[in-house]
């Protein structure tokens, strides 16, 4: 199996003086590397750049420490093309009795045709196996169509394929950007990059309690500031590794579902693996069969990393 190569990101204080006057300060800051042996004044002037700021008369970086630790997407560092193709598979996989959110129904699965039933209807050592699956739409990793939340809105069989294929994808990897007291993310979190017509991922790190009842309480969400700057933005889809892209504990109020889904942006939930791809460069696809008068079904979501030729 092919692996990422290992990417770096720098934590410091900064002090800015612009050359006209006045300045700027900053603590605890942290910025994508292209490189981890670059110098103060190099990384200095990838700030400047991140920031978009002109004028600058000086920059001074302290506490300065590099780490090997993944890209959150700064602004002016390149993504390197990676030559190794990947495919990095970002769905749970679905068997019986799974627990995908506290109160639905676990699938389950029973056999229609066995094997050794089979043996009677077919020629001498040929055999099949057919079983019978039941579950709800919302099971493992899976996808909202604009029907799940609006009856005249459109189902699983009207999307348009080109918008759930091979989608560029901006991943905002925010471990660190949320906290118990404060679980939702907003606008301000994602307003840093051009978005449109983009497969936006929030990477919580939420998806390592999947399974567990601790999935189903204290998760973060997409506030509705949030859902609404992706939707003036023009993104194409919304993903998150989450119990919901929306807060289940706000007393049934579900904003961004509601926003997304009448832009017709598509929402996939309880993804997983987000971590392993890049902040940029990266294409998603999360395809539902075509069901018609159906609003939600389980995707085999994946991204795809370099270039296959």
């Amino acid at each position: 199996m092919t692996t990422a190569s290992p990417s770096y990101r720098a934590h410091f204080d900064f002090t800015i003086s612009f050359a006209n006057g006045g300045g700027m300060s900053g603590e605890s800051f942290r910025l994508d590397l292209p490189d981890p042996n670059l110098e103060a004044d190099e990384i200095g002037a990838l700030l400047v750049r991140h920031l978009g700021l002109a004028l600058v008369s000086t920059v001074e970086l302290q506490r300065l420490r590099i780490v090997e630790e993944v890209h959150r997407g700064s602004r002016g560092i390149e993504v390197p093309a990676e030559d190794a193709w990947r495919v990095i598979d970002l769905s749970h996989p679905i068997e019986a009795g799974l627990v995908t959110y506290p109160g639905l129904p676990a699938p389950i699965i029973t056999p229609h045709l066995t094997r050794e039933e089979s043996r009677a209807k077919y020629a001498q050592g040929t055999q099949f196996a057919m079983d019978i699956i039941t579950m709800i739409g919302n099971t493992g990793t899976y996808l909202d169509s604009p029907f799940h939340r609006y009856e005249d809105g459109g189902d699983l069989a009207s999307l348009e394929l080109s918008s759930l294929i091979g989608l560029r994808t901006e991943v905002f990897h925010l471990h660190d950007a949320w906290s118990d007291a404060r679980r939702g993310i907003d606008a301000v979190t994602l307003a840093d990059r051009e978005l449109r017509g983009t497969a936006v991922l929030l990477d919580t790190g939420w998806s390592e309690h999947f399974g567990t009842p601790e999935y189903g309480h204290g998760a973060p969400f997409l506030t509705e500031g949030g859902a609404r700057f992706l939707a003036d933005a023009g993104v194409a889809l919304v993903g998150i590794d989450s119990l919901n892209i929306d807060d289940t504990e706000s007393g049934g109020e579900r904003p961004a579902h509601s926003i997304l889904l009448a832009a017709g942006i598509h929402v996939v939930e309880h993804l997983t693996r987000l971590a392993e791809v890049p902040a940029r460069g990266a294409r998603f696809t999360a395809a539902p069969p075509a069901v018609r008068g159906f609003g939600t079904f389980p995707v085999r979501a994946f991204a795809t990393v370099g270039d296959p030729h």
